[in-house]
């Protein structure tokens, strides 16, 4: 049975993401998530290589969500045909370990992605995370997406839809 989490139709879902962007250490990409329209958030921006850099990510800010007993993810997406990462966070520190999904859905067309929890790596900084406990759903605290792997220039990413089966 799947839970929705998120589905975009109240423009606050949008407004709750905020960006983490290579800026962080010196690069100069840039994102964020906007309403694209109704129902609908686009994760857009730019990432570039000059100085260091090579991510852009959104998240949200850390809150409680319904994700106790989940076993996977489900996006509902519309890509560029770039491979994006779904993280989740554990804690409500701005900087830590986070949890990484990749996926690359089809360009061009509204499609479904499964991250199974069990397919979640712990990393620090881009860089696993030898011995980390695996992702406990029933403490997710944040939602994020990012872009990265020197992947340059101009991306999107709409999103229906976030989910979770259990």
């Amino acid at each position: 049975m799947a839970t929705v989490l998120l589905t975009f139709d109240d423009a606050r879902d949008a407004a709750l993401w905020r960006p983490v962007d290579d800026v962080v250490m010196g690069g100069v990409s840039g994102s964020g998530l906007t309403a694209a329209e109704p129902g609908i958030g686009r994760f857009s921006g730019i990432v570039s290589l000059d100085r260091g850099g090579g991510f852009a990510s959104v998240r949200t800010p850390p809150r409680g969500w319904d994700t106790a007993g989940a076993t996977a993810f489900v996006l509902r997406v519309r890509s560029d045909g770039k491979t994006y990462k779904f993280t989740v966070r554990t804690d409500d520190g701005f900087d830590g370990v986070q949890y990484q999904a990749r996926f690359t859905p089809p360009p061009g067309e509204w499609t479904d992605v499964r991250l199974p929890m069990d397919g979640f790596v712990a990393s620090f900084r881009g860089r696993p995370v030898p011995g980390a406990p695996p992702l406990d759903p029933a403490r997710i605290r944040t939602l994020g997406l990012m872009i990265s792997d020197r992947q340059a220039g101009a991306f999107e990413l709409l999103v229906d839809t976030i989910s979770v089966e259990r």
